[in-house]
């Protein structure tokens, strides 16, 4: 009963056995490696190499991809482990010398993250490479065989990672993008419908934008795994992140669009035309994203959004005839939600790597296509050699913390002084609550492995039982350990160095002293270093750099605004600022997610405000498009309007700045109102003004009210509050 009960927890917590496939498979080929090294070779140290190196790359390493990706990216790696073995061999004459290789090498392989975060999962396991070959004895003439183990360890496992239970593949960040283009494509579909027959029952529409809802959802970056999220600096994961920001406005838009509708049908609408083939268009981009797909063609939303715009500036009425307003805002609307579906198109062709057309290739949102994957890595470094970029924290945390626990290995001269690094590197996480978390488990699981250790080398002094019991180990370790939880993992661990030091070098019980003390050791070093430097880990970084995030999305949309009335030159310096600060904003929010958060903090929708700078940069360049600065000059009514919304806009982000840095409540937030009812304002002056700056004025006033909701759903209307024009998802 009680192995049916074990087994059945076990198989709750890893459906579809992955991790038990896993264990099996770095169990085969440890051990493998291991007998093969220790004793058909008869080399200690090929075995030790050969073994740490299949616990590196296969436990701790997490990579991205199917199976043949991994095992390519394993074998790729082989010159980096060369070089840091090798640097760590030649170090090793010398504590300060080692530990001042620890101090940068640390660092740089941290760091590294920054442009790729999905090599973070690579950093752990070459981290290890160097801490391993850093220890006495220094004997740079057993480098061949130190090299020699660790290739044979990583071409095996890859080689195992294909032929041995390979994990089925999950769904993609890509055909999570195919699926949300899907169903966003079927919602335009049925607002077209709405449009040109308003009295149809709205219970398909419903259906279909609660499943829009779903589907878009479920890209966001926060709801899949690192190792598939696009979060790197190249063209391609730069591509999909502004496709999943360009649908989720889609969405919001066409909502929009159902608020601004005309009562009654218009007959052969133009708007319902467009509408239609932004879905063909969203569908097929969405589709080109599939591996052999054909590239998205963007000529038959070109040729719809020109024939809207021809029947746009002036429409049935010439703009001076009150009733004409909707459907100037109808129009607005659908254009703007055009622009967006164009965005996603692009994006789709440069994360497929098609070729881009003149006029995209020079477009600021998709300028960093024309540059090479150097340049935009440098530029994501860059960006991150700032003081308050999280990355570069949690960098020269980890890397102080190696360098100081080589130190104290060192002067302490312990023999299995790389178990005081390894303890610092399981322990030390980017936050101090982390670190403290982090800590219990891995104190109770060592002293519990290391009482059992003990008492087992006590009683059985023969090498030979260790050698038998060696899989064993190894399977309980990696795969019921780590389906058991963290103190149990631990404990599994350290019984499992026990069982490969007895046969590489007997020191009987004594062996089980030194792992506790080195592990307490390092535990400690960990600890003291989290709660020295920067204790409060991302989300403090990320308050901040959300604060000057929002504080360069209200100055860009004030420079737009004054741009429109000719007051101020284009606003391409303050759309660039934007961008910069997309970047750290980005990256302290990836991080924030592997954290623990303060539940007695108010909790920020985060996403809501990441998606901010998207609604602010594509949306002000459209508007620069169609409407060129100075386009209402000499309008004082528009110039009214506009700047008291622009105003009211930089006092909300402000006051949200103020909220997410200090935990204080938000000051009012500007709550959305219908096109039409905002231009009530100024309908008295419609009659004097030329029918093409009606234009201009309801494209600005669409998206200064887009940016409202996008305050809106960040701190939805409480209930009741007439203002609000919809509900939120």
């Amino acid at each position: 009963m009680l192995a049916t009960s074990l087994l059945g927890r076990l198989r709750r917590r890893d459906p579809g056995d992955a991790i038990l496939r896993r264990a099996a498979r770095l169990t085969i080929v440890a051990s493998v490696v291991f007998y093969g090294c220790r004793y058909g070779a008869g080399s200690p140290m090929l075995a030790t190499y050969g073994l740490f190196g299949t616990i590196a790359a296969g436990s701790f390493a997490q990579l991205p991809g199917p199976a043949p990706q991994r095992a390519r990216i394993l074998v790729l790696s082989l010159p980096g482990v060369w070089a840091l073995i090798v640097a760590g061999s030649l170090l090793a004459w010398s504590t300060w010398a080692a530990a001042g290789g620890m101090l940068v090498i640390g660092f740089v392989v941290a760091f590294a993250g920054v442009g790729n975060p999905r090599l973070v999962g690579l950093a752990s396991a070459f981290q290890l490479f160097y801490i391993l070959a850093s220890f006495p004895p220094y004997q740079p003439g057993t480098l061949p065989q130190r090299l020699g183990g660790v290739t044979f360890a990583i071409v095996l496992l890859a080689a195992a990672e294909v032929v041995l239970w390979p994990d089925p593949v999950p769904v993609s960040y890509r055909q999570r993008l195919t699926q949300a283009a899907d169903g966003v494509a079927a919602l335009l579909d049925a607002t077209a419908d709405g449009l040109t027959h308003p009295h149809a029952g709205p219970g398909d529409r419903d259906a279909r934008r609660e499943r829009a809802y779903d589907v878009v959802a479920a890209i966001e970056l926060g709801r899949n795994p690192p190792e598939w999220a696009p979060t790197a600096a190249g063209v391609q994961d730069r591509a999909l992140r502004i496709c999943a920001a360009a649908l989720r406005e889609v969405l919001v838009e066409a909502d929009r669009l159902v608020t601004d509708a005309p009562p009654e049908p218009a007959g052969d609408l133009t708007a319902a035309g467009l509408l239609r083939s932004c879905a063909d268009t969203t569908r097929a981009a969405g589709r080109s994203l599939s591996p052999g797909a054909p590239a998205v063609l963007i000529d038959g939303l070109d040729t719809a959004v020109g024939r809207a715009e021809t029947a746009y500036p002036v429409g049935e009425g010439d703009g001076r005839d009150t009733s004409d307003v909707p459907r100037l805002c109808r129009d607005a609307t659908a254009l703007a939600l055009a622009d967006q579906v164009r965005v996603f198109a692009v994006g789709a062709r440069v994360a497929t790597g098609a070729p881009l057309h003149g006029e995209d290739a020079t477009s600021g949102l998709f300028e960093y296509a024309r540059h090479s994957p150097w340049t935009l890595y440098w530029w994501q470094f860059r960006s991150h050699l700032a003081p308050r970029s999280a990355h570069l924290h949690s960098s020269l945390r980890l890397a102080v913390a190696l360098a100081l626990a080589r130190v104290a290995a060192g002067v302490l001269h312990l023999t299995h002084g790389f178990w005081v690094l390894l303890a610092t590197l399981t322990v030390l996480r980017t936050s101090a609550s982390d670190t403290r978390t982090a800590l219990r488990p891995a104190v109770l699981g060592t002293i519990a492995g290391a009482a059992v250790s003990g008492g087992l080398m006590v009683v059985v002094d023969q090498p030979v039982v260790y050698a038998v019991v060696l899989p064993v180990t190894l399977m309980l370790a990696f795969g019921v350990g780590r389906l058991l939880g963290p103190v149990w993992q631990q404990a599994l661990f350290t019984l499992l160095l026990t069982v490969v030091f007895a046969q590489l070098s007997p020191e009987g019980w004594r062996l089980a002293e030194v792992r506790l003390v080195d592990v307490l050791l390092g535990a400690v070093i960990g600890v003291l270093v989290g709660v020295a430097m920067w204790p409060r880990g991302a989300a403090h970084d990320l308050r901040h750099n959300a604060t000057r995030y929002l504080a360069a999305n209200a100055d860009a949309v004030e420079q737009t605004v004054e741009a429109m009335l000719g007051d101020a030159p284009s606003p391409d310096r303050a759309l660039d600022r934007v961008r910069r600060r997309m970047i750290l904003i980005d990256s302290s929010y990836c991080q924030y997610h592997f954290e623990r958060h303060d539940p007695h903090r108010q909790q920020v929708n985060w996403s809501a405000i990441l998606s901010a700078g998207h609604h602010v940069v594509p949306g002000a360049e459209s508007l620069l498009q169609r409407n060129p600065p100075g386009c209402l000059a000499g309008w004082p009514a528009a110039a009214v309007l506009l700047r008291d919304s622009a105003g009211h806009l930089r006092s909300a982000y402000a006051a949200l700045a103020d909220e997410v840095a200090n935990d204080r409540p938000a000051g009012p937030t500007p709550l959305p109102t219908g096109c039409a009812a905002e231009l009530d304002r100024i309908r008295p002056a419609l009659g004097e003004a030329d029918p093409r700056s009606v234009r201009h004025l309801v494209e600005v006033d669409r998206w200064l009210a887009g940016l409202a909701d996008t305050l809106a759903r960040i701190h939805p209307p409480a209930q009741g509050d007439s203002a609000g024009r919809r509900g939120q998802p």
